[in-house]
């Protein structure tokens, strides 16, 4: 197993977890994870400025869906690329541009595994 690929695993993992862990919890709570105080107190990332430029109601349930369904689909994807089955190095990589909106976070980890998958050493294959 490469080590690049481990890297990408563990990005993954906190990418996907957190937007499954998030979403979920928005979808039961009714609202995300934000600053409890200070000047961003109740404030959602630069990310719902992407979303609401595309008309999507950054605090809406679909939105809320939307975080929990990439989160798990992200997740699943890593298992299976752990796993070796053929399909998921291409999984990973959708679930990795599909995660772009997520500024800037999201965004950065995102870019991260898209370079490592595409590196001649992990194209196409699993850890």
């Amino acid at each position: 197993m490469h080590w690049l690929a481990w890297i990408v695993v563990a990005l993954a993992f906190i990418e996907g977890g957190w937007l499954a862990f998030d979403g979920g919890r928005a979808l039961i709570v009714g609202d995300y994870v934000t600053p409890s105080s200070g000047p961003f107190a109740g404030q959602l990332g630069p990310w719902s400025k992407v979303v609401s430029a595309v008309g999507i109601e950054p605090r809406s349930t679909l939105m809320k869906s939307i975080h929990l369904a990439l989160g798990i689909a992200w997740l699943g994807a890593m298992v299976c690329f752990v796993l070796q089955l053929p399909w998921a190095w291409t999984a990973m990589l959708v679930c990795a541009v599909l995660g772009l909106w997520y500024l800037p976070f999201g965004t950065v980890l995102s870019i991260t595994q898209i370079v490592l998958l595409l590196l001649p050493s992990l194209r196409g294959s699993g850890p």
